[in-house]
């Protein structure tokens, strides 16, 4: 029977702000630097090597499918499948398309429910109890990890262990009750009862106890996920989900719904350094740090400190004298923290959006299936950006009815259509696309090509763009 890992990717990790914002959330982010590779893609390849471990399913929000699968493509995998939800409506709807997502391909396979944006340095152990809690499994248990507590943590939900099961292992437990992030004072005693153990949010079951589980216990979410999952059309590689239907699934969690009600619910003790990374204390805990517990990432120079986190993307940071301190600088915000406040640093995004800051869901450099363009300075009538096309990558053939640009190749070769002419471009030379004229920007060479774009004219927006040809199925104004 095979497994095949179900990656959840909607998140948006606000507390994980400034650097992790709605337009470029943390699993897409190389956050722990010594990996070099992303939270989502060390999600999967941290599989590799499981006996008959299949391709994965990924669901996320359609915002992310082109970096989605452009990470995919940077590890050389190619998943099974794609969800785009229109918006989050937590795990448990999630959990039932890619349910039935996979059971469109394979009868009843193990699926292996993963979030994107965990981190578990014990690779070869997490991969043993992934086998042990298989075999659970396959006689029509949900398994989920529970991790040993080593901190009164407030930000994780616990899990009480109930009787044990003999079935095939003392480990196994029944569960006895969720708790939702508790208070200092509890979390504190849960810290000396052994019965008590984070939730990791990882799940291993058969597609079909599955499916008869949420309907048996939640039948809103199975009859709204069976339309919605009907009504999924193809768009390129994407398995997109209709706004009209998905909005109709209720918004609950895969805990709630199921894991409270159900009597197939068991768990099995996780000791592999799991953490959730859900907050810059948590990612301070397992980042390597320097003999006075400082992590430094970026331009940092630090003297007489301990126990800070400081990164920077783009200005030196100094600091003397600090403790227990979160600096983070990027090229449009900084903040900074007492690092025992860092779970508060979520309803500091609401905040800002409230007051109408585009820095609380937006970075200045913004990612597109051919590139990436970053803002660089801007007014009401004019904006400059850095452009950064892909290798044999291409914008969509477009026209701005407000706006005129002008295009200066700084590295690389450009090939730019104007109307029915065809220029092409190198480093130093430039071009000028007046208003209301059809033109599109390619690279045709093997390395990445740059160029500074300059806009001018009575409306500089985003949204100012028609687009008449796209090799992405782009029909949204973006």
């Amino acid at each position: 029977m095979n497994i095949i890992p179900v990656i959840l990717s909607g998140g948006t990790g606000t507390r994980l702000w400034p650097l992790s914002r709605k337009s470029f959330p943390k699993q897409y982010l190389d956050i722990l630097k010594k990996y070099n590779y992303s939270l989502l893609q060390q999600t999967y390849k941290r599989l590799e090597g499981i006996d008959r471990l299949d391709k994965p399913i990924i669901v996320c929000n359609s915002e992310h499918r082109f970096i989605v699968a452009e990470q995919f493509r940077e590890i050389n995998y190619c998943p099974k499948s794609i969800i785009l939800e229109p918006f989050g409506k937590n795990t448990c709807p999630a959990i039932t398309i890619a349910s039935l997502e996979a059971l469109s391909f394979q009868d009843d396979p193990i699926l292996l429910i993963l979030s994107a944006d965990h981190e578990i340095k014990n690779r070869e152990k997490f991969q043993e109890m992934i086998i042990k809690a298989s075999k659970f499994a396959e006689n029509g248990n949900i398994v989920t990890f529970g991790v040993p507590p080593t901190t009164p943590e407030t930000g994780y939900g616990y899990i009480e262990c109930g009787k044990g099961i003999d079935l095939l292992s003392n480990d196994a437990k029944y569960i006895k009750k969720f708790i939702e992030k508790p208070s200092y004072e509890v979390a504190s005693s849960f810290l000396e009862d052994k019965k008590y153990l984070w939730n990791s949010g990882i799940f291993i079951a058969k597609a079909k106890v599955l499916i008869s589980e949420i309907k048996k216990f939640s039948p809103k979410v199975y009859n709204s996920c069976i339309q919605t999952f009907k009504n999924k059309y193809s768009d390129l590689d994407f398995q997109r989900l209709t706004n009209r239907d998905f909005e109709k699934c209720p918004n609950i969690s895969f805990d709630l719904a199921i894991m409270e009600r159900t009597a197939k619910g068991i768990v099995l003790p996780l000791d592999a350094g799991w953490s959730d990374v859900g907050s810059w204390k948590s990612l301070w805990e397992i980042s390597d740090k320097d003999s006075h517990g400082n992590v430094l990432n970026g331009k940092v120079i630090l003297k007489d400190s301990e126990n800070c986190y400081l990164s920077s993307e783009e200005r030196l940071i100094v600091g003397i004298g600090l403790n227990n301190l979160l600096i983070i600088e990027t090229n449009d915000a900084t903040l900074i923290s007492d690092k025992r406040k860092s779970q508060v640093i979520k309803e500091i995004v609401p905040l800002l959006n409230k007051k109408g800051y585009q820095e609380g869901e937006t970075h200045k450099k913004v990612y597109r299936p051919w590139g990436s363009y970053t803002s660089i300075e801007e007014d009401s009538t004019w904006k400059i950006k850095k452009i950064i096309v892909n290798p044999y990558s291409s914008l969509s053939l477009q026209m701005h009815k407000y706006r005129s640009e002008h295009w200066i190749v700084v590295s690389g070769k450009a090939k730019v259509q104007i109307g029915n002419n065809i220029k092409n471009l190198v480093e130093n030379e430039s071009i000028y696309i007046s208003s209301r004229t059809k033109h599109r920007l390619s690279n045709p060479g093997e390395n990445p090509l740059i160029l500074i774009e300059v806009q001018s004219g009575t409306y500089v927006g985003e949204d100012d763009i028609i687009r008449f040809e796209d090799n992405y199925g782009r029909k949204d104004k973006i």
